[in-house]
């Protein structure tokens, strides 16, 4: 897979557990239509799996190397 920026994957992590958190929470409340209320639930179950995946590509991914092609040798 291709090497994603840290800061950018701690932005898509965070977001998507907040909104799945905020999903399962609102699912589960008293004010949701009952037909919606599996729905919604589902839907932050599946925020939260996004959210573990991107952690995982956080944890696991290696340091991109710099590109040999591009450093100007010196001639001494």
């Amino acid at each position: 897979m291709r090497y994603i920026e840290p800061t950018r994957v701690k932005v898509l992590m965070m977001m998507f557990f907040a909104t799945g958190a905020l999903g399962i929470i609102i699912g589960l409340s008293g004010f949701t239509p009952a037909s919606f209320k599996i729905m919604i639930t589902f839907m932050g179950v599946i925020n939260i799996g996004l959210g573990a995946f991107f952690s995982f590509l956080f944890l696991t991914q290696t340091r991109k190397a710099p590109d040999k092609r591009k450093k100007k040798k010196s001639r001494d």
